[in-house]
Parts: structure tokens; sequence; C-alpha cells
């Protein structure tokens, strides 16, 4: 087999270095692909820049390299925001609304009723008996 002329493998060079950054940029593009927070449909590009600079005799070169990396973008996460102001304090208050429409109740995934912020009913239902609601249907007789 002929002897190549210009003998320069990338995993070589730098004593592995240059292949080192490479499989660590490889790495970030793979954990990128499995994200499921990102698109898996985008592009991720991985540019290896060699640079070249020769001295004024031509005879030795320095090789600088440089491997950068584009990843897919993470999707955005939208939530519906609750805010009003707290009557008892004058104070501005907000929380995400975890049902679907501000006011209504929902079961979570442990099938425990929560308001429209997520608080327990009971909870609220044992602030509520502290205030001592009184029945108007039990006062009528």
């Amino acid at each position: 087999m002929a002897q190549k002329s210009i003998d320069l493998p990338l995993s070589a060079l730098a004593n592995g270095a240059i292949q080192e950054k490479l499989d660590g940029e490889l790495k970030k593009v793979f954990d990128n692909i499995h994200d499921p927070n990102t698109k898996a449909e985008d592009k991720r590009i991985v540019t290896i820049k060699l640079e070249f600079v020769p001295d004024e005799n031509r005879q030795t070169v320095k090789l600088n390299s440089n491997i950068s990396v584009k990843l897919a973008n993470v999707r955005d996460v939208a939530v519906t925001v609750l805010t009003d102001r707290d009557l008892s304090n004058g104070k501005i208050a907000a929380k995400e609304l975890k049902s679907s429409v501000p006011g209504q109740t929902y079961f979570d995934d442990d099938l425990t009723p929560r308001t429209d912020v997520g608080e327990p009913v009971d909870v609220i239902e044992q602030e509520l008996d502290r205030k001592k609601v009184i029945n108007l249907q039990a006062e009528r007789g």
C-alpha cells in the first residue's frame, strides 16, 4: 500500500485531543436528540473548523481546531396564571390556573379534589368551618 503524502488523521492529531473534544460534542448532540423537551425533527449541527497558519518560511504550520455545536431549542411551555388583589391585605397575588376554567374544581392524579389553583378542597372547607359559616337552610326550620 502506498504511503499517504498528507498523513493527518483527525483522531490522532494533538494526541487525540481533537477527537476527544468531538466525542464530547457528539454526546451533547445525542443527549439533545433524546431530550423529550426538544422537537425531534429539528436539525443538530456539528461544525469542525481547522485553521492552518503557516510560518514565514512555509515549513511549519500551526493547526488550530474549533468544534462548535448547534442543538435543537427546548420547547416553549405556556401556563395560565390567575392574578388579583388580595382584599384582606391589599397585596397582589398570582397563582397558576390548574383547572381549565377559573373557579372550577378538578381531580388530580390521585383523585383528590382540588381548587382551580391546586389547593385541596378539604383544606378550603376546613378554613370555612373555622369562619363559622351559617347554614341558612338549617335556620329555616
